[in-house]
């Protein structure tokens, strides 16, 4: 019986943190566009920067998933866990990751995209 790869787990991660963090940036994005923030505009470019690298790394995890036959499939959760099976070729994994854990690395993922994109915008504002 074939055994999920160690070095797949990043990947099958990604698979579940990314799209999680997609949906905390576009929640956070309806936040300002409703709130009483006075200038919009840098937080949204913010957010759309961060959005775009997160976008373009779950579209490579997708790719390296889709390229390897691998698959992540959202079992059953409960107050305190989540469930996910890892699935490649006939083998079939299933973890249970606690819901703070998910929420904490969706929260330095955020913070690494807001890095990233800060860095970004940086970058793009000293060359013009």
């Amino acid at each position: 019986m074939a055994h999920i790869p160690i070095e797949a787990v990043p990947y099958l991660e990604a698979a579940i943190y990314l799209p999680m963090l997609l949906v905390v940036l576009d929640k956070d994005y309806a936040q300002i566009e409703a709130g009483q923030f006075k200038l919009k505009r840098p937080y949204f470019h913010l957010i759309d920067e961060a959005r775009k690298n997160a976008l373009e790394d779950l579209k490579k995890t997708k790719a390296y998933l889709q390229h390897h036959r691998l698959k992540v499939v959202r079992g059953n959760s409960d107050e305190l866990f989540t469930e996910y099976y890892f699935h490649y070729q006939q083998a079939m994994e299933v973890r249970r990751y606690s819901n703070i854990r998910l929420r904490n690395r969706v929260e330095n993922l955020l913070d690494f995209y807001f890095k990233l994109a800060l860095k970004d915008v940086k970058e793009v504002s000293h060359s013009e």
